[in-house]
């Protein structure tokens, strides 16, 4: 994996959403995209126009706008339906209007503790994990300041539709909440908040924002605080349950490939027959007072790398104003042309910076960060980054291009992410949880229409000093009260709001392997590159396109790999002819996303865009490839960022933990570019790396000759082919492509390592085993089936059930198994996050379960379950083009066709019990697998 994954931006690790599954997402609303304008189809038409029909008894429709509809059932039930016929697959979100911001004295943390319980089962639907597992459905649930919800994406029928309908109604009423699971759960939330207690950026991030309010619960972090997750009754929790799960305070989404009266008939029967208590829920009514003074918070902890920054507090997300808040945030965050960026990271006072306004129901407020290197003076940093926001505008106003970059950033996301219903669907309930879906389209026109002098306003009127979280309080002559205005009457606002045209929908797409490959289009290049290309009609005229570049040997990079990893991120800011900022404009307006990364032997592309722009796309990418300016500025901030980000996970388990273990699998030297390094090693690697040594990578060894291209989506086949064409046309080098082997190192015993991380409150164990396996072995299917039953099958897995669910010893338990087809290689590894005082019990359990699963197998159940759910996610994960065109590119490289695809999933669904068990009694050796945990271990 290319080290250069570490720069993903700050958003990754702020203020977060806390899920069920383990993953986190930022705050939504304030990135949503706009639905790329289009003439309706007559399938859309088709598919819009049935809402509008007769509706079941109990149910009204209430409006419609750009083709999706709101019902409204007799019990308060808002129902959402957004059909999109494009794709095999449809989505059931249920959002529960309440979040960490309803919750009460000693009850911090209740919201997400109760969505955890949610998942626990109800006496119709006692093994929820396990029922959305056998349906190959993607689900999770997460909870934010405002809402909680609950989404299940599952292949479309009426029969998952209406399964999905009736297993939220089901659990939003019935759901067990007993002493038992939340004993055992309890631990698991502790466990999820002990991981955020392991970085000291979000343990800073929520100070700030707990001292940037006095009353108001956005100050209290959604996660909780570690007494209430420990001590709350479960009669307390009973309590909170029956408050706010009812009908009457959901909103329930269904997007995709749906018949909407069927649909409508589903929703009556499942959540119409539910009856909403007669008492009312009380609405929160704390407003935040108006700031007048400044306010500092600092945190000491164990750690390499320093941050400073600020928070101001802002309108709500419903608020006009805060269109030009998100743009405020864009003009000061965006890399390269913020002025953050410009004014700290240009003259390396940062390693990176970042900006986030974040959307809510109340006043909100936007936080501004930047990452400091040890050596450089934060207090320097934090007067820079104070002189960049309070002073900079009074000198240097908004300017009209600032605005609109501002603008097209925002618009990009929209129209990306609105191409994907599901994502959508999930995106329209965080607007409803600030007060009415159709915000989602009012904030789009709000963007639309900003002008410069509307920043302007809201920079000047909001960041200023006593409206400040970071510094010290100073006695004034006299107050200075910022006055944040209240969220706006939205029904006012909206009465009368009809959106747009209907964003063009794709067309009906079969993800069944054999007809995909009767569709792709395959052959070679003049260049050398080998291509398979799916011309489809997608959602809002979306392509996905991916490439790989394949050059030199192992003698050609040996003593360069600092350059090989930094060759392609490079490549990417900036050409001879644009700087990195235009390069990003230009993206931008191009309303594409490219990524370029290199490691040794490969270089990898991955382009999104939309049919219109793709000419231009692609001429672009031909200039990033072929004329990259390779800037020492550049070069020296992105070295930075790189060393920046390896020297903080010095202290970090999850980082520490699996290099141990690949380390002593690696039997490489250090004169082999397969050998793992140190990470003192990899930061005196980066060091090392020169200009000249990357451009006589470029010059030497890089070609259009040898490599893959696979495009899926909306384009014209013969247009693609000829701009790729002229990108490589004359692209040759005397230096073949030799492939680096990677084959598998086997342990005759595998031992358990301690690494010590001092000041950590979670550690981190991971196991792994490398055997010699082709994936093409009668075997491998089988030991596939065996890894989904024992921990792959996410939440519903042998290791899920005894580790987190009964045990409550880890937030975070799987086990995974991947395969490198061209090695004949197969690794499987186990991880899981745990309390250090709990490390020796978890792993005893996790050897327990696999002594039990070696010795006594499986059952059938177990299989057909597991057949099941698994053939079903493969065929949820082909509905993705980007998904599909990874899997096309792969195939190229391996030279198979889906063919290949639509055999492994044959053997999977005849795989037998035999088989299944003889593979884990072959294979699965825990007592030959590496295995290190890394935590603080002296308390």
């Amino acid at each position: 994996m290319n080290r250069c994954i570490r720069l993903v931006a700050l958003a990754s690790i702020l203020i977060f959403q806390v899920s069920i599954s383990g993953s986190t997402r930022e705050a939504q609303g304030q990135d949503n995209r706009q639905p790329p304008q289009a003439t309706t189809s007559q399938q859309q038409q088709e598919a819009v126009a049935k809402p509008g029909q007769q509706a079941p008894e109990g149910i009204m429709k209430i409006t419609e706008v750009e083709g999706i509809s709101e019902y409204a059932l007799e019990n308060g039930t808002r129902v959402l339906l957004f059909p999109d016929p494009s794709k095999e697959v449809v989505t059931v979100n249920m959002t529960v209007f309440v979040g960490s911001r309803h919750e009460g004295y000693g009850e911090a943390g209740m919201a997400h503790l109760l969505e955890h319980m949610l998942f626990k089962g109800t006496p119709e639907h006692p093994k929820i994990p396990k029922v959305l597992q056998e349906r190959g459905a993607t689900f999770n649930g997460t909870t934010w300041v405002d809402r909680t919800n609950y989404y299940e994406t599952l292949p479309a029928s009426e029969d998952n539709l209406k399964f999905a309908l009736n297993l939220e109604a089901d659990r939003l009423i019935n759901s067990f909440i007993r002493g038992e699971d939340l004993e055992s759960e309890m631990t698991v939330v502790r466990n999820e908040f002990e991981r955020s207690e392991n970085s000291p950026f979000r343990v800073l991030m929520q100070r700030m924002q707990s001292i940037a309010y006095d009353w108001h619960n956005y100050g209290q972090s959604t996660i909780g605080n570690r007494s209430d997750i420990e001590r709350v009754p479960v009669v307390s929790l009973r309590r909170f349950y029956k408050k706010y799960y009812r009908p009457d305070n959901v909103m329930v989404i269904i997007a995709g490939k749906f018949d909407s009266e069927t649909a409508l008939q589903l929703v009556s029967e499942s959540f119409g027959k539910l009856e909403s208590p007669e008492t009312p829920i009380d609405p929160t009514y704390t407003v935040e007072p108006p700031k007048d003074g400044e306010r500092t918070v600092a945190l000491r902890r164990v750690g390499d790398v320093q941050y400073v920054g600020t928070t101001y507090h802002v309108p709500a997300g419903g608020h006009p104003e805060f269109a030009a808040i998100k743009a405020l945030s864009s003009i000061l965050g965006n890399e390269p042309s913020g002025r953050l960026y410009r004014d700290m990271v240009s003259t390396k006072l940062a390693s990176s910076v970042s900006s986030f306004a974040f959307a809510y129901a109340e006043p909100g407020n936007l936080m501004c960060f930047a990452e400091i290197p040890n050596g450089n003076s934060i207090e320097s940093a934090r007067a820079k980054l104070i002189e960049v926001q309070e002073q900079s505008f009074l000198t240097t106003p908004v300017t009209e291009a600032e605005v609109e970059r501002a603008k097209q950033n925002i618009l990009k996301q929209r129209e990306l992410q609105a191409n994907k219903t599901d994502q959508l669907a999930i995106q329209l309930s965080e607007w409803s949880a600030q007060g009415d879906w159709r915000l989602y389209f009012l904030y789009r026109d709000w963007v639309e229409a900003l002008t410069a002098e509307q920043v302007q306003a809201v920079a000047i009127k909001y960041l200023v000093r006593n409206n400040r979280t970071v510094g010290l309080f100073l006695p004034a002559d006299q107050a200075e009260r910022v006055q944040i205005p209240e969220t706006p009457n939205l029904q006012a606002m909206l009465k009368d709001y009809k959106g747009r045209q209907v964003v063009q929908s794709g067309e009906v797409f079969d993800p069944d392997p054999i007809k995909i490959e009767a569709r792709t289009k395959r052959g070679e290049l003049p260049s050398g590159l080998r291509f398979a290309m799916l011309p489809k009609q997608s959602r809002g005229q979306s392509v996905s396109l991916s490439m790989t570049l394949r050059f030199g040997d192992q003698k050609s990079m040996i003593n360069r790999l600092g350059a090989v990893e930094l060759l392609g991120i490079l490549m990417a800011r900036g050409t001879e002819d644009k700087s990195y900022e235009q390069l990003k404009d230009e993206l931008t307006r191009l309303r594409a996303t490219m990524q370029v990364s290199t490691f040794p032997g490969v270089l990898q592309v991955s382009l999104e865009t939309k049919k219109e722009y793709l000419a231009e796309v692609l001429e672009l990418l031909g200039e990033v490839l072929r004329t990259p300016a390779f800037k020492s500025e550049e070069l020296e901030i992105l070295r930075e960022q790189i060393i920046t980000q390896i020297q903080q996970s010095t202290t970090e388990p999850t980082a520490l933990a699996p290099r141990n273990v690949r380390r002593r699998l690696s039997p490489y030297g250090s004169d082999d570019v397969r050998y793992v390094q140190t990470l003192d090693e990899e930061i005196a690697m980066y060091r090392s790396a020169t200009r000249e040594q990357i451009v006589a990578l470029h010059d030497e060894l890089l070609s259009g000759q040898v490599g893959e291209l696979s495009v899926v989506g909306d384009f014209d086949q013969q247009a693609v082919m000829d701009a790729i064409n002229a990108s490589l046309e004359g692209w040759t080098t005397d230096t073949p492509y030799v492939r680096i082997d990677r084959p598998a190192n086997g342990l005759e015993a595998g031992k358990l390592e301690s690494v010590q991380t001092p000041d950590k409150e979670n550690a981190f164990f991971f196991a792994s085993q490398e055997m010699s396996l082709s994936d093409s072995s009668p075997e491998f299917a089988p030991l596939e089936l065996a890894n989904f039953i024992l921990g792959g099958g996410g939440l519903s897995s042998r290791l899920a059930n005894r580790v987190r669910q009964q045990e409550g010893l880890s937030y975070t338990v799987r086990s995974s198994l991947s395969n490198r087809a061209k090695d004949k290689r197969v690794d499987w590894t186990v991880y899981a996050i745990t309390n250090p005082d709990n490390k020796d019990k978890l792993i005893s359990v996790i050897q327990e379960e696999m002594d039990k699963f070696r010795d006594k197998g499986i059952e059938q159940t177990e299989l057909e379950q597991a057949q099941s759910a698994y053939l079903q996610a493969k065929r949820v994960g082909r509905t993705s083009d980007a998904a599909l065109a990874s899997e096309l590119l792969q195939g190229l490289f391996l030279g198979r066709t889906m063919k290949f695809a639509a055999e492994h999933e044959q053997r999977i669904a005849e795989t037998t019990v035999d088989q299944v068990n003889a593979a884990i009694k072959k294979h699965l050796h825990w007592n030959k697998s590496a295995k290190a945990i890394a935590g603080d271990f002296s308390k």
